[in-house]
């Protein structure tokens, strides 16, 4: 089984998963006319470079970092548009010439350092452009990516921007301790916490930290109060609203009523209450809310902002020594490239997204009289989902059989003889229908096989006759400004299966 191995200032090995199979990306059914048929049919057009940025969308999804030069190789640019860019196909050919093999993680460092650059830089823009009073401090979430090398370079990128860490569990809080040493820079302590957890979180205080302990569960109330007790520690903390507003996408249970993490607006009152009685009200400092990852629509956003910022303000006038909003995650990567509300895609860009939410926190600071917070952000794939490129071998692929048929005599079952006159039948005013009578038909031949009433060699020759209409319809398709609904998909039923290691 082929090794990966991974590529950057060294080069490591890793066991490489098993093969995987994948589907090749398809573009909209329009727009593929000139794309070469994988039976071998001629193509309309000889295919260009043009046509595989359209393909591949890499424009799209690609910029500033991926794209394709004149000789219709992938180019990669560590450092986006400030200039210098490399051939990936020069550079893995380069590699073999060093015996190193296929399949190869690539990682590009520079990119990394680009994107914190390109997000602090968004703030700092946004913060000058609505005088915000107010500064911005981001965090990675250790969860998104743990491994090492990539930890430690994010906190040497990090270091002119004060640029901290988040951890979810006791084994990232300890990744943290062990690599932030940037003074200044927060260290977002989030998650399940018990005891241990807490103090340790606590004790980071002695050591020059920043830890944040973020209420999560209101169960933590007491075991916070308990451990400052206890270790004679006055501690940071910061507390996790269930917001109302609903995320989207994948990941939209993060927010909500019923949401795992974070307390309601009665617990939050509550928690309140515990710590002035405790005598550690002026120790809550942040605000902290998530509605998910990769947010697809800005407008989820804005929402959550809004609310967010009214539950900060009551807070500061609850008492609270409020320094922080955290908004969490939920900054989106354009995976498709499309820049719409689809869950792989979002409808807005970096500096849309710090604009709102400077825009809107100062806002509601202002008309209830209340200092403006230090801004916090967890962008996890936003900084890192660029860094990283997997090169692997194509062994091989397993295309759909749909070559012409051969005409049946009377002999031939019915169903397969209907197959046969569906296909004849098909021209651009019916081919809606006639995919449907094809499906229909198709069915009725698994079902007959299954109770014995066709052979084996009739089912095969069904299968072959239903996967011709199916091309020919699509054929079709491909031409129309409009494709119905229940065709949209066929483009990835014909698709080929690519097999990768």
């Amino acid at each position: 089984m082929a090794r990966r191995q991974t590529i950057a200032s060294d080069i490591s090995e890793q066991e490489q998963p098993n093969s995987q199979q994948k589907a090749a990306p398809q573009p909209p059914l329009a727009d593929r006319s000139s794309q070469p048929d994988p039976n071998g049919a001629a193509s309309k057009s000889p295919w260009t470079i043009e046509d595989s940025e359209e393909l591949y969308r890499i424009q799209g999804w690609g910029e500033p970092y991926f794209s394709i030069n004149a000789a219709g190789h992938v180019t990669v640019s560590p450092k986006g548009d400030r200039g210098g860019s490399l051939d990936l196909y020069e550079l893995v050919n380069a590699l073999k010439l060093r015996n190193i093999g296929l399949p190869l993680l690539i990682r590009f460092s520079d990119i990394l350092e680009d994107r914190i650059e390109r997000l602090n830089a968004c703030f700092a823009k946004a913060i000058a452009r609505y005088s915000y009073a107010g500064a911005y401090r981001g965090v990675f979430p250790v969860k998104c990516n743990q491994q090492r090398h990539l930890i430690e370079d994010l906190v040497r990128f990090g270091k002119p921007h004060q640029f901290g860490l988040e951890a979810g569990s006791k084994p990232e809080l300890m990744i943290a301790l062990a690599t932030l040493d940037t003074p200044g820079a927060l260290l977002i302590c989030n998650g399940y916490k018990d005891q241990e957890y807490i103090e340790t979180a606590m004790l980071a205080r002695r050591l020059g930290h920043t830890p944040i302990i973020v209420l999560e569960q209101f169960e933590e109330v007491d075991l916070v109060i308990e451990a400052s007790r206890k270790l004679h520690i006055e501690p940071i903390l910061g507390v996790r609203a269930k917001l109302s507003a609903k995320g989207i996408g994948r990941w939209g249970t993060s927010a909500g009523d019923r949401a795992k993490f974070g307390l309601t607006v009665p617990e939050i009152i509550h928690a309140v209450e515990k710590l002035r009685e405790a005598n550690l009200l002026n120790s809550l400092q942040l605000l902290h809310f998530h509605i998910g990852s990769q947010i697809p629509a800005i407008s989820v956003i804005k929402d959550a902002i809004r609310e967010a910022g009214q539950i900060y303000v009551e807070l500061s006038k609850l008492g609270a020594n409020m320094q922080y909003l955290d908004a969490g995650g939920g900054l989106g990567v354009d995976y498709d490239g499309s820049k719409t509300n689809f869950y792989a895609s979002k409808n807005y860009s970096m500096q849309n997204y710090a604009n709102d939410v400077v825009a809107q926190v100062r806002d509601i600071c202002n008309e209830r009289n209340v200092p403006v917070p230090t801004l916090v952000s967890e962008s996890g794939r936003a900084i890192a989902s660029h860094q990283s490129v997997l090169v692997f071998d194509v062994l091989g692929t397993s295309d759909v059989v749909s070559d012409a048929p051969v005409s049946p005599d009377e002999k031939t079952p019915l169903v397969i003889r209907n197959l046969y006159e569906t296909y004849q039948s098909i021209t651009v005013d019916n081919y809606q229908e006639a995919y449907h009578d094809a499906t229909q038909f198709k069915e009725e031949a698994v079902s007959m096989f299954g109770f014995g009433y066709i052979s084996l060699t009739d089912r095969a020759r069904a299968e072959r006759l239903y996967w011709s209409c199916c091309r020919k319809i699509l054929d079709i398709a491909r031409q129309q400004e409009y494709v119905p609904d229940d065709l949209e998909d066929l483009e990835k039923i014909m698709a080929s299966i690519y097999y990768v290691n």
